[in-house]
C-alpha cells in the first residue's frame, strides 16, 4: 500500500508545495507510513463512528459527496486493508453507484468532532446488491436498521490522520449525556436532599 503522500501529492500539488516552501516538509512522515495496514487505532476509531463522508467522481468529472450515517458499530473492518458498511433503502438516485461503474476510486472523511479528530481514506469502492454478496451483507448488517439493499465495502489504498486544526467540537446526543449525565445526577440528588431538609423543618 503506498503512502497517503503517493496518491495526493501529484506534481501540480507539488509545484504548489515549491512555491511556498512546502515541499519535502513530509517527506519522512509519508516514507513512514508507506504500505501501512489499518491498525487498532483506525479499527477502533472506525467502528465507533455514527456518519462519514464518501466522495465518488462522475464521468464528467464532477465530484459528489455523500454522506453515511448509523449506530456506532455501522462502520466495521473486515480486515487490515478492508472496511464497509451495509447500505439501506436511501433516495433513491444512486449517484454514488453510478460514479463507482466507471471509477472505483473513493476518499473518505470519518470525523470525530467532540474529540477534534478526523481520519482521511482513499480506496476503491465495491457495491454489490446484498443478494449478490450474503456472506458480505450478513458481516455488515447492523441489527435493526432494516432491510440490507446492498453492501459497500472499501479497499484502503492509503490513509491519514488529519490535524483538528480547524475542527469545532460538536457532540450528539449521547456524548451530551456522558459529558453531563454524572453532573445532572449529582443535581438531582442535591436537590432532593435540600427538598428533604425542607419539609423536615416544616
Amino acid at each position: 500500500m503506498p503512502s497517503y503522500a503517493d496518491l495526493m501529492f501529484t506534481a501540480a500539488v507539488e509545484a504548489e508545495q515549491e512555491a511556498i516552501g512546502a515541499k519535502g516538509v513530509y517527506d519522512r512522515r509519508y516514507a513512514e507510513k508507506a504500505d501501512e495496514p489499518l491498525g487498532p487505532e483506525e479499527t477502533a476509531f472506525l467502528a465507533s463512528r455514527t456518519s462519514l463522508y464518501l466522495a465518488t467522481v462522475n464521468a464528467d468529472g464532477w465530484p459528489y459527496i455523500q454522506h453515511r450515517g448509523g449506530p456506532a458499530g455501522f462502520i466495521k473492518v473486515l480486515d487490515e486493508r478492508t472496511f464497509g458498511f451495509a447500505d439501506y433503502r436511501g433516495n433513491r438516485q444512486l449517484i454514488t453507484k453510478g460514479n463507482l461503474a466507471g471509477n472505483t476510486r473513493v476518499s473518505v472523511f470519518a470525523m470525530d468532532y467532540a474529540r477534534k479528530a478526523r481520519l482521511k481514506l482513499q480506496g476503491h469502492a465495491t457495491l454489490q446488491a446484498a443478494e449478490d454478496a450474503p456472506e458480505t451483507a450478513e458481516r455488515l448488517r447492523t441489527e435493526g436498521e432494516g432491510r440490507v439493499e446492498r453492501v459497500m465495502t472499501i479497499r484502503v489504498a492509503a490513509f491519514d490522520w488529519n490535524c483538528s486544526q480547524f475542527i469545532t467540537p460538536r457532540f450528539d446526543t449521547a456524548e451530551m449525556a456522558a459529558l453531563v449525565g454524572p453532573e445532572l445526577e449529582r443535581l438531582e440528588t442535591e436537590n432532593a436532599q435540600l427538598r428533604a431538609q425542607l419539609e423536615a423543618g416544616q
